[in-house]
């Protein structure tokens, strides 16, 4: 039995929610991307990874501050209608950051295939058919299964990130050679290699803001929101400028470019053995981040549904698992589609687009909110405010590289 009148259960404690958000961020780029970073960036991926680090944390900021001040479901939808009240622009954000969580899912999907085929040799469409199907199933099963599940794998995947660190610590030395190369190629076209690679590697940072799209379900949101936001992101980013650092240390850029499992084959190169063992954390990692964008897609469509800005059956609940089973099946044939029709690189750009509008949306959201409030002096009560300039620096940085990236593909 289904009913629109059932609400979803807060059980997610802010250890939860920061697991939660480090499996997509971590499941959503470096084991998937880092090849395809490597191949525009070359030596100066590590910059790029950076570049696309100091871009993320504004808009990290932004919805740190809103998610505090509006924990609830669809929340970009629902900061921009707080600030415009146009309903119309509201709704058109919520569904085009569903799409940027189906694009991004798709992408993942497409990730696991290279990986896979480490293990068992399988068509590609019957493994993508078979991923989503099971990945479904849980997203139905129940929101705390889905958050044990993706803090589990998450667990898994930083490991597998701190392995690859360790068993390449000795090629670090090399790193001054690898330093003088990005020096070299800086002089040549560093700024266009850096965005290009910063880009497809800002891909890699996105999950942050799918925490604060499964508000209704976490334990004391206005605290544990922004401080998951924030921590997960700062974690992120250590680890992925970290590996980058590894990895071009050990690997020739033009290698890894060209290789569907760039991580396996860092980790290959670097012991001499069977990458299976990275492999499979890597397979865990891909899994955990589609799961996440997954329930982020839905929750979003359920928390448009219950504003009543999207129609009702997208908001019912099963008496039973407490999720939005409708839904659930309806992101999870979209996502089907996607990848089954794009390649990977193209998703990821796809997805680093469209998230830029939306945090362009957030941003200016939040600076009209805190412009309103400047009349009356005052930050609320139990908020975590920063300063104005905050949203300002994420409107720039998005705009001006969203403009970047249009200027590339024009010439």
């Amino acid at each position: 039995m289904k009913t629109s009148g059932n609400s979803l259960k807060r059980s997610l404690s802010l250890t939860m929610v920061v697991l939660y958000g480090l499996g997509t961020i971590i499941g959503a780029g470096i084991y998937v991307l880092i090849g395809e970073v490597v191949a525009v960036a070359g030596y100066l991926t590590p910059i790029a990874f950076l570049v696309a680090s100091v871009i993320a944390a504004f808009s990290a900021f932004a919805y740190a501050e809103l998610s505090s001040r509006f924990p609830l479901s669809a929340g970009e939808a629902v900061y921009v209608d707080r600030a415009f009240s146009l309903r119309a622009y509201s709704v058109s954000i919520g569904l085009l950051m569903v799409f940027v969580g189906v694009i991004a899912s798709a992408t993942l999907v497409k990730g696991f295939i290279g990986y896979f085929d480490y293990i068992i040799p399988v068509d590609e469409r019957v493994s993508i058919v078979l991923l989503l199907i099971s990945l479904g199933a849980i997203a139905v099963w129940g929101i705390m299964q889905s958050a044990w599940v993706a803090a589990i794998t998450t667990l898994v995947e930083v490991t597998g990130l701190l392995i690859i660190i360790w068993v390449t610590r000795d090629n670090l030395v090399e790193l001054p050679i690898a330093l003088e190369h990005a020096l070299g190629q800086f002089s040549e076209n560093g700024w266009s290699s850096i965005m290009a690679g910063a880009f497809i590697a800002f891909f890699a940072f996105l999950g942050f803001e799918d925490i604060v799209n499964v508000a209704e379900e976490v334990k004391k949101p206005s605290r544990n929101l922004p401080l998951a936001v924030i921590i997960s992101l700062v974690i992120s980013a250590f680890l992925y400028i970290t590996i980058s650092l590894s990895t071009i240390a050990t690997v020739p850029p033009v290698e890894l470019a060209n290789h569907t499992a760039p991580l396996a084959l860092v980790y290959e190169r670097a012991v001499g053995g069977s990458p299976l063992f990275i492999v499979a954390i890597s397979i865990a990692a891909i899994i955990n981040g589609t799961l996440v964008m997954m329930v982020m897609a839905t929750r979003i469509l359920y928390g448009m549904s219950r504003q009543h800005w999207l129609p009702s059956r997208l908001s019912s609940v099963n008496t039973t698992t407490r999720t939005p089973v409708f839904t659930t099946v309806v992101i999870t044939l979209f996502i089907l589609l996607f990848a089954l029709w794009l390649p990977v690189a193209t998703l990821a750009v796809t997805t680093s687009l469209f998230t830029l509008l939306v945090f362009f949306s957030v941003n200016l959201s939040l600076l009209v909110i805190k412009l309103r409030e400047k009349k009356i002096n005052r930050c609320p009560q139990g908020i975590y405010c920063y300063p104005v300039w905050i949203p300002v620096a994420g409107m720039l940085t998005s705009s001006a590289f969203i403009l970047t990236q249009i200027y590339y593909w024009l010439v």
